[in-house]
């Protein structure tokens, strides 16, 4: 077990240097001039020269790299081009808004569509079955932003009993975590119903319900604990894809979160910033994957035997 944590570690490891020159080379080929951000466009060329020295942009760029690995070797993502803050200290003053979004709404989604998956799955074929096939067909094709929209209109503009968007109570969370939760309850109800129903026709089910064993007991040791191993590997990349921020979701909400601050990044060409948050979202799937690659072996000893 300990030397295929190690694997796992260098793995990740490796991958995120990977990371770390592709942003780096992204940033370099982006059209936006550090300086004329920092000082703005009305700044003589003296100033400009000074700031792009200042920042070593005039340096080899090996030796620019090699310094900009060092600074996040010590957990230092570099410094906002507008607000002069650390980029570390604004993502981690956005994580908490994102967390509770993304976990509020992907507690809800998932574990409502592993009750309907396992509720579906024990009814394969039937009226009820397809019923929610094909509304999860409609519901999935739905974009986010009609979604979000259709929910504002509804409950904030018409029926004015929520607020149409910000952030600080409870109250502000219910739209946009129900936006999110939308499409993860029906992806998740047809993606259990797909692993689950495919478990049910395997020797094991059949020989426990050969030996009598209850309905319960069947669906929830035998079957879905077989059909978790594609469950928890999907449901990690979503912990990641929402911790990291959801782009759409949170500008729509004027949420202040991670997802929000990448768009003003990009509207303020605030390179560091938004690089800073490419780089966090790399490290948290990157985490996330190796949290799953753990739990196979928890899930299905064979894996970690394997």
């Amino acid at each position: 077990m300990t030397a295929y944590l190690v694997r796992r570690l260098l793995r990740a490891l490796s991958t995120l240097l990977g990371t770390t020159l592709i942003v780096f080379v992204l940033v370099r080929v982006v059209p936006a001039n550090p300086a004329v951000s920092i000082a703005g466009p009305k700044a003589d060329p003296e100033t400009l020269a000074r700031i792009r020295k200042d920042l070593g942009l005039d340096d080899p760029v090996l030796v620019q790299y090699g310094r900009y690995v060092a600074h996040l070797a010590h957990g230092d993502l570099g410094e906002s081009y507008l607000t002069g803050r650390r980029v570390t200290d604004v993502i981690l003053s956005r994580l908490p808004a994102t967390a509770l979004l993304g976990l509020t709404s992907l507690a809800i989604g998932f574990f409502g569509g592993l009750v309907v998956g396992v509720f579906t799955s024990a009814r394969h074929g039937s009226a009820t079955d397809l019923g929610v096939l094909l509304v999860s067909l409609v519901a999935l094709s739905l974009p986010t932003v009609w979604v979000g929209n259709l929910l504002i209109y509804t409950y904030g503009f018409r029926l004015g009993i929520l607020p149409l968007g910000g952030y600080g109570t409870v109250r502000h969370l219910i739209l946009p975590a129900a936006t999110l939760a939308f499409g993860v309850f029906f992806f998740y109800a047809r993606f259990v119903h797909t692993n689950v129903a495919g478990t049910l026709t395997s020797d094991y089910v059949r020989t426990a319900r050969a030996k009598g064993a209850p309905p319960v007991r069947i669906y929830l040791r035998h079957a879905l604990r077989n059909a978790l191993i594609p469950i928890v590997t999907i449901l990690g990349l979503d912990v990641a894809s929402l911790m990291s921020g959801v782009v759409l979701t949170e500008t729509l909400f004027n949420w202040p979160g991670l997802g929000r601050m990448a768009v003003q990044a990009v509207f303020s060409l605030d390179v560091p910033l938004l690089a800073g948050t490419v780089l966090f979202s790399a490290a948290l799937v990157l985490l996330c994957n190796l949290v799953v690659d753990l739990l196979y072996g928890a899930i299905d000893p064979r894996v970690q035997r394997g």
